[in-house]
Formats: structure tokens, sequence, C-alpha cells
């Protein structure tokens, strides 16, 4: 898999002036109080308009989108103003798996569904191994994902709860959907 892994990127405007690797190194020190031991990495994709900020823990770009509502501003020097969005990079192609749904559920409804996180190029069903004397589908759906955003760990697929899991989920609380920490961990319980 060659998707960025614990990386933040901070996308700028297109239209707004060019920046300088140094007022982007100050901007980052300033809004994200970042130590230097944290930043593994910063790539600066000068005409994307793309700053890549590799972080030593995927908690940590969490918590950055978590206090920045995944939206920061850069003063430019003629004084304009810049609405940067900052996105987890390189989520990349998952395989989904989405429990406890009826075989009758159509695949349409499951791509509907998972249409909002990210572009479901493929549904399939899971199947028990071969070592089983009825080796038929155990009732969990794959779908090839490439994610925009990471899913919800539970929610509702037409009226039946479902768990949803992939490779490189992280911890999602199912009482309010929060991400960063798991139930038993949840202060409004």
């Amino acid at each position: 898999m060659n998707d960025r892994q614990n990386t933040i990127v901070c996308i700028f405007d297109t239209r707004s002036p060019r920046i300088t690797a140094l007022h982007i190194h100050e901007w980052i020190y300033e809004n994200l109080r970042l130590p230097e031991k944290d930043v593994r990495m910063i790539q600066i994709d000068g005409p994307g308009r793309r700053v890549f900020i590799k972080l030593n823990t995927s908690e940590q770009t969490q918590t950055i989108l978590q206090t920045t509502k995944s939206q920061l501003e850069f003063r430019h020097d003629n004084g304009e103003l810049s609405i940067v969005q900052l996105e987890l990079a390189g989520m990349g192609i998952r395989r989904i798996r989405v429990a406890n749904l009826p075989p009758e559920l159509p695949d349409r409804i499951i791509r509907e569904t998972l249409s909002t996180y990210g572009d479901v190029t493929e549904i399939s069903e899971e199947t028990l191994s071969k070592a089983y004397r009825y080796p038929v589908p155990n009732g969990v759906r794959l779908a090839v994902t490439r994610l925009k955003k990471h899913i919800l760990s539970h929610m509702t697929m037409a009226g039946n709860r479902v768990l949803i899991s992939y490779e490189g989920q992280p911890p999602m609380c199912y009482e309010g959907n929060d991400i960063g920490h798991q139930y038993h961990e949840c202060q409004r319980r």
C-alpha cells in the first residue's frame, strides 16, 4: 500500500498568492504548535498549493483535525486572508467490511450509503473457509472503496444497525460516533 500514513494535507486556495517555504513553516508553528520532535516531514507541493505534514502517530493527526475543525486561515504579506482546508492525506483504497446486513439487501444500498465516504468500486460477499462444511457467505459484505474520509464504525443502513471495519480505521465511539476514543472511554456515558 503506497498511501500516506499519519499525514495531514493542508490545501491552500489555488487563487491565492504564492507562499514561501519559510512562511509555511512559520504558519505551521504558529497555528498547529507542533513540537519539532512530532514532525517527521513537511513536503510542499507549490503548483498544487498543498502542504503535507507527516506526524508520528495517527492520534496526532486526528487531534489536529478535531481541534482545527479541518480549517485554518493564512494571512498573506499583502494582508489577504486565505482559508486552508486540512484533511487526512492518502486515505487510499480500503476493503471495507460491512457486517450485520441481511443477504437480501441489494449492493446498491451499500454503494449509496458509503458514497459519502468515498468511491465504491466493487462489492462482494465474504465467504467461510473451505475448512467448514458449508463454505457459504458469512453475512459480511466487502466494499472496495477509495476513501475520502473515515467511515463511522456503527451506522444504520436500510434500517439495519451495521458494523463497519477496515485497516487503518481510527478508534471510534459508538455512543456519539466521535473519532479518537472508544465507548469504554467515552465521557458521554
